[in-house]
């Protein structure tokens, strides 16, 4: 059975707090070494340093890496922007980005209103003590994407079994759940391009045709589907739990409704279910910190670290939904900024909303240390969370 120990150092938590070892290396040296070789050859915990590396699209390649450049471009998932580097980045990212203007997103608003209802309604069902993963933080997010990208609703439950046993499984199992996953969403494009609809992929495809593949389609889904199905729905997750660990903050939130958008900011940099970028790979020699990172070298950017960082003369690393100007990297930095981020936030909005509303006296139903982390997973997460109300 896998450890944690085995996790490295800046991926790893104590519930949904870094290592203090963490926060010290991100203010004493916030570009060093990787300890533990085999997963980077660098290990960025500074949040100047972390932004500078994210920033820098030019020096700093977002491939796959690998041991040449063409091994690492045949590695390349098709459509996944995180692996794209400029120009082809730009190529898919311009098609995407007319999507999620925000016009364009208030019309899910009446969709994820009623998708939240509904979901609330199933877990006051289900009755007392009810795991919010089950009943509320998986469900959401997913019938949001399939809402978006034209998904059949009954598909969800598979799909997101799929997923999970992608991003968890460290056996065969995990290939032959990315077969399937992928097989799958073939079959939607191949579908959309017969009979193009109102949702997202059909939208690509009449005004892109042929300049985008089915193979970047299914890719552009994947990507989707993943977020909302491992990131958004850890996100509901963990910021609750996040709330429930600070009744403070929870009842400053139930007082002052208007503090949501603040609040939602505020969870996405504390909880920052992303522990780590996408490696990135210098293509030349960068200064950095006092130190050369080489050509070819891989660096692991610890977002955890960055959000994280008790930095001197900076308020207090702690929750505080009062925050002004909060600066995090939950969605990440430069050309690779969650192109869906405006949808992510709305979501996480609605979803904290409707919540605290329809459950007043929401608590935990165990205690913290019954709880079982996703230590291992892309995105850190929680397997249930107990609740009453």
């Amino acid at each position: 059975m896998s450890k944690a120990s085995e996790i490295p150092v800046h991926k790893r938590r104590i519930g949904l707090d870094p290592l203090p070892e963490l926060s010290r290396m991100s203010v004493e040296t916030p570009l060093t070494e990787d300890p533990e070789p085999g997963f980077s050859d660098w290990i960025a915990t500074g949040r100047d340093e972390v932004r500078a590396i994210l920033g820098d699209s030019e020096r700093f390649s977002t491939r796959p890496p690998t041991a040449s450049a063409v091994d690492s471009q045949q590695l390349v998932e098709p459509g996944n922007l995180l692996q794209y580097d400029p120009p082809e980045h730009g190529r898919l990212r311009k098609m995407l980005t007319p999507e999620f203007t925000v016009r364009r997103m208030r019309r899910m608003e009446p969709i994820i209103e009623k998708i939240v209802a509904d979901q609330l309604d199933v877990m006051e069902r289900a009755g007392q003590p009810a795991d919010l993963m089950r009943h509320f933080a998986w469900p959401v997010p997913g019938l949001v994407a399939c809402g978006l990208l034209g998904i059949p609703r009954d598909d969800l439950a598979e799909l997101a079994r799929i997923l999970d046993v992608r991003a968890t499984s460290r056996s065969k199992k995990k290939m032959v759940a990315i077969k399937a996953f992928d097989r799958y969403l073939v079959k939607i494009v191949e579908q959309k391009r017969a009979d193009p609809g109102d949702d997202l992929l059909s939208m690509l495809i009449r005004d892109h045709g042929t300049d985008i593949t089915d193979q970047e389609l299914a890719g552009i889904c994947s990507s989707f589907m993943a977020a909302a199905l491992e990131g958004s729905t850890q996100m509901l997750g963990l910021g609750t739990l996040a709330l429930l660990q600070h009744p403070d903050q929870l009842a400053l939130l139930r007082e002052r409704p208007e503090l949501m958008d603040q609040a939602v900011e505020e969870l996405l940099r504390y909880v920052a279910v992303v522990s780590n970028a996408s490696p990135r790979t210098a293509l030349e020699d960068v200064p950095l910190a006092g130190r050369v990172i080489k050509t070819g070298e891989v660096v692991a950017c610890s977002l955890l670290a960055a959000n994280r960082a008790e930095t001197p003369g900076e308020p207090r690393d702690t929750l505080d939904i009062t925050r002004e100007n909060t600066t995090h990297m939950a969605f990440g930095h430069g050309i690779h900024f969650c192109v869906g981020a405006s949808l992510a936030r709305m979501q996480l909005r609605m979803a904290f909303a409707g919540l605290l509303e329809r459950f007043p006296g929401l608590e935990l139903a165990v205690p913290v240390e019954e709880l079982r982390f996703r230590l291992f997973a892309p995105q850190y997460g929680v397997e249930a969370l107990p609740v009453t109300w």
